[in-house]
C-alpha cells in the first residue's frame, strides 16, 4: 500500500515541482517516508538476526548442559564405585568442586549480561547519520540549539 502511494506521489512530483512550495513539500514528504521505510526495514532485519542468534545459542546451550550433566553424573558414579571405601570424601570433593564452578559461572554470566552490546547499534547509527545530513542540508548544526 505504501509503495503504491509512493509511486503515485513520484508520478505527480514532475507536475508538483512546477507548482512551487507545495511541490517541494511533497518531495520532502516522499523523501521522509522513503527514509523511514528503509530504516524500519533495517530495524526489522536486525531484530530477525538477533532472534535467530539467540534461539540458536539457547538450543546449543541446553544441549551442552544436558550432555555435561549426564557426563558428570556418570563420572561421579564411576569415582564412587572405584573408591568405594572413600565414597564420603569423593562425594564431598565433587560437591565442593561443583559449588565452586557454579559460583564462577554465575559471576561470568553476570559479566556477560552487564556488558551486552546495543542491539540496534546499526539502526541508531544510520538514524544519526540521516539527522546529520538533514541538518547539513538545511544549514543547521547542533551547536545552535
Amino acid at each position: 500500500m505504501l509503495w503504491a502511494w509512493r509511486r503515485a506521489m513520484a508520478r505527480e512530483s514532475g507536475a508538483a515541482a512546477a507548482t512551487g512550495p507545495f511541490g517541494a513539500l511533497k518531495n520532502i514528504a516522499i523523501t521522509f517516508i522513503g527514509t523511514l521505510q528503509t530504516r524500519l526495514a533495517l530495524l526489522g532485519n536486525e531484530i530477525q538476526v538477533e532472534k535467530h542468534l539467540i534461539l540458536q545459542q539457547l538450543g546449543l546451550g541446553l544441549a551442552l548442559m544436558f550432555c555435561v550433566g549426564v557426563g558428570l553424573l556418570l563420572t561421579i558414579a564411576l569415582a564412587v564405585h572405584i573408591w568405594w571405601e572413600q565414597r564420603v570424601w569423593v562425594l564431598a570433593a565433587c560437591a565442593a568442586l561443583f559449588t565452586g564452578l557454579a559460583v564462577y559461572l554465575y559471576a561470568a554470566l553476570r559479566r556477560t549480561l552487564d556488558a551486552g552490546d546495543d542491539m540496534f547499534a546499526a539502526s541508531l547509527a544510520e538514524l544519526q547519520e540521516d539527522l546529520r545530513q538533514l541538518k547539513a542540508a538545511t544549514g543547521k548544526d547542533g551547536s545552535h540549539g
